[in-house]
């Protein structure tokens, strides 16, 4: 909308992108709805006027304004306070309250300080249907709201080259504490307090020194964090966290300016202990399923060994060869686990398990470059196929191997040639092309009523445990090419 409406450049844009992620704060403290009005662009047909980008409604009292007024334009002199403010560049509270929907409402103009001049101004809409004397509480919010208005104005807030994130975006609500310019405590609101004496306070905040305070409470043989001692004393922007006596409280300082002078600080406070201790459990749970993992994998492998071993102790080539593809598939298997033993998600890049693979089958089969150039073999691979949820890893790793294990074995044995895989993933399945430029079928073949315990095994992992589809057919030009298509629910979008 700033685009389309106005003239503002990109840094003006940037300001006011970061005063809209930021302004729940002054809404909450102001109990008052908040409306932005940008200035339309000199040759828009209604200019000079304003158009509203932007809205917020307070969480700490009633709405004023129902109706989203996002979009609506205003001509010069249909809001006197708010054109008042930007030409003025000053905030405008002059003015008896107006009339909203039967809602007596206070109207007051803030305008936005930009490098020079307003780049736009935030009216303050106050419903006083139930007004009434404030409570200290109230006061102390109210007055925080001036100050943090005085600060839009001025520029100063939001921080220059501060973006406010999901992390940093505490609520009023949850707990709040004023500070004066020395670090003293001049208000606590009761879930502030109540915080704090989770950390082990005994006695009030109010008069004492913050950081002098939580420094008693949260004494450790570590020295302080300079980040969270910026934050407690409330000298500067800042987001950290402090734990004692078993809490952990998630704290966030502004301070608070006039002019070039620090006349204070808000600390705004959220006490997350049951969220880290969740986090710990998550964390311990992650660590726990990679160590299984690795273990798997090592176990797989000692298997593979333990059969490799046997192998060559056989004179027998029939069972020599059974016991050479047992060791490929266990081996197929604890690359899947190799993989998930790195990761803190149950889902895996395939791409390097694939290569692997295919490397692997290379070694096995007597592929590799060491063999006769008369009967030299390339097996590549093209398209990629992402990252894959575990319970599609695992199998589709053992259906690749026997693929390009067969491509090898029956389609290139003794002549050499080329093997190919190609992949195509779409938002819902995973479509892998094995061809070779091999003998071909054999007249008749089909892979319904193949005695080939590698293909039974492709064939069963891929209908039943991939929920997939399997077509195994001649290649245009000489080879054999065995299409599966899978779907694939729940897996991970491609990198």
């Amino acid at each position: 909308m700033l685009r389309r409406y106005t003239d503002l450049d990109t840094v003006d844009v940037d300001r006011l992108q970061a005063l809209v992620a930021d302004w729940q704060l002054l809404a909450d403290l102001s109990f008052a709805d908040l409306v932005l009005h940008a200035p339309l662009r000199s040759g828009h047909p209604d200019a000079p006027g304003f158009v509203i980008v932007a809205q917020m409604r307070p969480a700490t009292g009633p709405t004023s304004l129902v109706d989203d007024l996002v979009g609506r334009i205003s001509r010069a002199g249909q809001r006197p306070l708010v054109d008042a403010a930007y030409a003025e560049d000053r905030i405008v509270r002059e003015g008896d309250p107006v009339w909203h929907e039967d809602v007596p409402v206070r109207e007051e103009a803030i305008p936005v300080g930009g490098r020079r001049n307003p780049i736009g101004v935030v009216a303050r809409h106050t419903n006083l249907a139930a007004a009434r004397a404030p409570s200290r509480l109230e006061l102390a919010y109210l007055s925080s709201a001036d100050e943090l208005a005085q600060m839009v104005q001025e520029g100063s807030f939001p921080f220059p080259g501060e973006m406010a994130t999901p992390e940093a975006t505490l609520r009023v609500g949850d707990g709040l504490i004023r500070l004066e310019a020395d670090g003293r405590v001049s208000y606590a609101s009761p879930n502030a307090l109540s915080a704090w004496r989770r950390l082990g306070l005994t006695a009030d905040l109010t008069d004492a020194h913050l950081g002098t305070v939580t420094a008693a409470l949260v004494r450790t043989r570590e020295p302080v964090d300079e980040a969270v001692a910026s934050v407690v004393s409330g000298r500067a922007p800042r987001v950290g966290e402090i734990e004692g006596n078993g809490a952990v409280l998630r704290l966030r300082a502004i301070p608070l300016t006039l002019g070039q002078n620090r006349i204070g600080a808000l600390v705004l406070v959220r006490d997350v202990t049951e969220l880290r201790v969740l986090d710990r459990q998550l964390l311990t749970k992650d660590a726990t399923i990679r160590e299984i993992h690795h273990r798997v994998k090592n176990n797989l492998q000692t298997v593979a060994a333990l059969l490799r071993l046997q192998a060559r102790r056989l004179e027998l080539p029939e069972a020599r060869f059974a016991l050479e593809e047992a060791v490929r598939r266990v081996g197929s298997i604890a690359l899947v686990h190799e993989t998930l033993a790195l990761t803190l998600d149950e889902a895996v890049a395939f791409d390097d398990i694939a290569d692997r693979v295919i490397t692997m089958v290379g070694e096995v089969a007597g592929a590799g470059p060491g063999d006769d150039p008369g009967s030299d073999i390339a097996v590549s691979r093209r398209g990629s196929f992402g990252l894959l949820a575990a319970e599609v890893a695992t199998p589709l790793a053992m259906v690749l191997t026997e693929l390009v294990q067969n491509a090898v074995e029956h389609g290139l044995a003794g002549r050499g040639g080329q093997v190919e895989v190609d992949v195509r993933r779409s938002a819902v399945d995973l479509v892998v092309t094995v061809a070779d430029d091999g003998r071909g079928l054999p007249e008749g073949f089909s892979s319904d009523g193949s005695s080939r315990l590698g293909l039974r095994i492709v064939r069963t992992l891929v209908l039943s445990e991939l929920g997939g589809q399997l077509d195994m057919r001649p290649r245009t030009g000489g080879g054999t090419e065995v299409v599966v298509a899978l779907p694939l629910p729940g897996s991970s979008p491609t990198e």
